[in-house]
């Protein structure tokens, strides 16, 4: 299963829990088995519910898996076991012996003899090393003691153990966004939208009178406007608060149509609301659909306002040897300002770019040294590596000192070539380092360089002659281009 996959089912079992459906959260951790509710399991066990222990277990581990999960469900059966004979239900007892500690004799044939003979006493509290059994609340809290030290030792729980950290009524929060996201791209939004079924996506119906519907708030091009309302928030749970709009101008350069005010033909050709990954290097680059385009009808009053921006912010033409680029035409309320994905790399990031050609692959140098390479869409690290000098022979005596005095090192740069095959990344100590990108994620090593007598603060490439060259300059103030084999030192 992905990892957003996993994460939704957490949003569920959150949704779940606050919504005081605690049986299915719990049944909804057994069957994923993503998460091992320690809580519920104690309560399970303090209330002698041994059937549903076993049965909410059944969905992290199984008997024969290892040591730590045998000796888990051992515990548990003879507590049941001991249980039943200090109620005199020898029935039950026997019952035990043969279906649940039967499967045990095969580990240890003279332990299940030894548990076998307690049914010949009328007390088994005679038996010497039960003789410290005291009634069955303390004993099953003795039970407990040790039956999470060997949870919390068992590798089969590891990373379950913890709820993940997020905001309350996180999957709440999610849908209000989305409805919100919808009424953005609506060609007629009203001021109160009315949420009917959440089965669909939201549309406002066109206005029956003939009159002209308001322009949605904050369109783009038309600057700041007084906002139409959102949805208000689903249910009457206190802690749901209203989710507010996102502003079109922050999410322009993550929709299909960076301009829900227009009735651009795009929205026709996909769903509403469809988003892609963060790409603000294709927001800056691409112009909105020129006005002359068929199928955009302004109305009159809107279309002076909005042709009179667009020449206000249209700089002059500059023409260029061998290339044409097309005017900007966006002002600073166009720039993205909201904050829609968050990436955690687990170190100080030093360094970051997008790759040229697919503008949601992110690659990132750490303090540490690392680079990660993330798909900033679905918050997937697609790639990682930790620094280690490849051929610490060829090295110069001057690097292998460096790193023999203090082994710490740092990524100054991280950069994707022109085309995006080839990455390189300089490091605080001498070494330039390249690799090649291959599109499922995978990097290989392709030239460690030792480049320059103390840090390499920056690179840089360049295409000439088709013929990939690498510039580096570093702490001993020269700046190094490297053409394949040959090298220009200038000063």
């Amino acid at each position: 299963m992905s990892s957003l996959s996993r994460e939704l089912v957490f949003l569920i079992l959150q949704f779940l829990d606050e919504e005081k459906f605690k049986e299915t959260v719990h049944k909804l951790e057994q069957e994923s088995g993503f998460y091992f509710n320690m809580k519920h399991f104690e309560d399970l066990v303090q209330g002698g519910e041994w059937d549903e222990v076993e049965r909410y277990l059944s969905g992290f581990t199984k008997v024969e898996d290892n040591r730590y999960s045998m000796k888990i469900f051992f515990e548990i059966r003879k507590q049941k076991y001991l249980e039943a004979l200090d109620r005199h239900d020898r029935a039950k007892a026997v019952e035990i012996l043969v279906k649940d500690l039967k499967v045990f004799a095969s580990f240890n044939e003279e332990l299940f003899k030894e548990i076998t003979q307690l049914l010949t006493l009328d007390n088994f509290r005679q038996n010497e090393q039960l003789s410290k059994y005291g009634d069955t609340k303390s004993a099953r809290n003795i039970m407990l003691m040790e039956l999470k030290k060997l949870i919390e030792a068992n590798p089969l729980f590891r990373d379950k153990l913890n709820f993940p950290p997020f905001k309350a009524s996180r999957l709440r929060t999610l849908i209000n966004q989305s409805l919100n996201w919808q009424h953005q791209l609506c060609k007629n939004p009203r001021p109160n939208p009315d949420i009917k079924t959440l089965f669909t996506d939201h549309s406002c119906a066109a206005p029956t009178n003939g009159a002209r519907a308001p322009p949605p708030a904050n369109g783009p091009l038309v600057g700041p406007i007084p906002k139409t309302a959102g949805f208000p928030p689903m249910g009457a749970h206190a802690p749901f608060q209203p989710v507010v709009s996102p502003s079109p101008n922050a999410i322009a350069g993550w929709m299909t149509n960076p301009n829900p005010s227009l009735p651009h033909p795009a929205i026709a050709q996909g769903p509403p609301g469809l988003v892609q990954p963060p790409n603000t290097a294709a927001f800056l680059k691409h112009p909105r659909t020129p006005t002359s385009a068929p199928g955009i009808d302004y109305q009159s009053a809107d279309s002076e306002h909005l042709m009179k921006r667009m020449r206000v912010g249209q700089p002059d033409e500059v023409s260029f040897s061998g290339a044409s680029h097309p005017p900007n035409v966006y002002s600073q309320e166009d720039l993205p300002k909201q904050v829609v994905r968050t990436l955690n790399q687990g170190s100080n990031v030093m360094s970051l770019d997008f790759h040229p050609v697919q503008q949601t692959i992110l690659l990132v140098g750490t303090n540490v040294g690392d680079i990660g390479i993330w798909e900033v869409g679905s918050r997937e690290r697609i790639a990682h590596k930790t620094f280690k000098v490849w051929d610490i022979g060829s090295c110069t005596l001057p690097l292998q000192a460096a790193l023999m005095k203090d082994a710490a090192i740092c990524v100054n740069r991280c950069l994707w070539s022109p085309d995006g095959n080839i990455l390189g990344v300089a490091f605080s100590k001498h070494i330039v380092q390249t690799y090649t990108f291959v599109p499922n994620g995978e990097l290989r090593q392709q030239a460690e360089i030792d480049a320059h007598i103390g840090g390499v603060n920056d690179i840089a490439f360049s295409h000439p002659n088709k013929s990939l060259s690498i510039i580096t300059c570093g702490d001993d103030k020269l700046i190094k281009v490297r053409l394949l084999m040959m090298s220009l030192f200038l000063e």
